[in-house]
């Protein structure tokens, strides 16, 4: 089986701290290549990986702001697509635009959808419905316009995030995500003190209005800012946590950092939003709780849960292998019935 992995062009694949469609689809990319899948993936030219690459651009437009960004996504897609015929099916992780596309190339197009920027882009999804086979990360991102061949959880690299005991663990509560108002930053740094815990936050800084007036000033020796975070760190930093906090204000479509922390045996307390329950098991994995004082108080309980039990069920249903695995299966059923 040939297969066409259209990634993004915002960061290389996989990235090196931020970037989590492009982490999805350097982790599946090689996932389908372990299950004996021809893989050749779009990407940016500086990126890692063990598929046949295509490129058009050298570095991604988050990491290079010299090329015209549209300009460059238009010859990305185009590449492609104009490739078609090579392929048994294209699988696009580039959202709506190469839905354009679709009516034009004769072979199946898979689009995985890592969520929606807004209602206005729910248009494009809408004409496409019938020739495209979307893919929900959850089922929570579901929309109820559209069609979906499946819900395919992400997946990770288990043997990038080691499991530590607790033993090995520092105390301390963690926030890892980007630093904008939707993930709760500031409001991570008050559950933590609400509950006697130090906290360390890592992600970029994705509004920096909201980090200067409302996280900067409450750093201090109990909350430290540690910055971006990628490559083996990211799992240093996850494993060292006693609880990943993760207090999201919205409908989060799905949450890789709260699976890599588990992977790593740290249990999670967040808000019962977005994904949220369908990936914690409260009182084994983590807490879901109603508002601050309720994430206060679980942190209180969180050294009772077994970190053995967070790795074990990462490992049952979040592992790479099975994602690819469930690709996999789509693909082949997807082209039994063009058959």
């Amino acid at each position: 089986m040939r297969v066409a992995m259209l990634a993004p062009i915002a960061w290389r694949t996989p990235p090196r701290h931020y970037g989590p469609w492009e982490q999805v689809v350097a982790t599946l990319t090689d996932g389908l290549i372990d299950l004996g899948v021809d893989v050749t993936l779009y990407a940016t030219a500086d990126s890692g990986t063990r598929a046949r690459l295509r490129a058009v651009v050298h570095r991604g437009y988050e990491e290079d702001g010299s090329y015209n960004v549209k300009v460059f996504e238009a010859l990305h897609i185009a590449a492609v697509f104009e490739a078609a015929g090579q392929f048994d099916l294209i699988h696009n992780h580039f959202d709506f635009l190469p839905l354009a596309w679709s009516r034009l190339v004769d072979v199946p197009i898979v689009t995985t959808i890592h969520g929606f920027s807004g209602p206005s882009i729910l248009p494009v999804y809408r004409t496409y419905n019938d020739r495209v086979h979307y893919v929900a990360i959850s089922d929570a991102d579901r929309h109820p316009e559209l069609t979906y061949a499946a819900t395919i959880h992400h997946g990770i690299d288990l043997g990038a995030f080691p499991y530590r005991r607790a033993a090995d663990a520092d105390g301390h509560v963690l926030f890892f995500g980007r630093i904008h108002p939707d993930k709760g930053t500031a409001e991570a740094i008050d559950i933590a003190r609400a509950a006697g815990r130090r906290i360390l936050l890592a992600g970029i800084v994705h509004d920096a209005e909201y980090f200067a007036s409302e996280v900067e000033p409450r750093l201090g020796d109990d909350a430290v800012y540690l910055g971006p975070i990628g490559g083996s760190a990211r799992a240093e930093v996850l494993g060292r946590a006693a609880a990943l906090l993760h207090p999201v204000s919205f409908e989060e479509p799905f949450g890789l950092s709260v699976v890599e922390a588990l992977a790593c045996g740290t249990p999670v307390v967040g808000y019962p939003k977005g994904a949220l329950p369908e990936i914690i098991r409260p009182g084994v994995t983590g807490f879901l709780a109603d508002g601050p004082d309720e994430a206060a108080a679980a942190l209180g309980k969180i050294d009772q849960l077994d970190r053995a039990a967070c790795r074990a069920d990462a490992g049952a249903r979040f592992s790479a292998r099975r994602m690819a695995s469930d690709y996999l299966a789509l693909y082949r059923s997807l082209l039994e019935d063009r058959a």
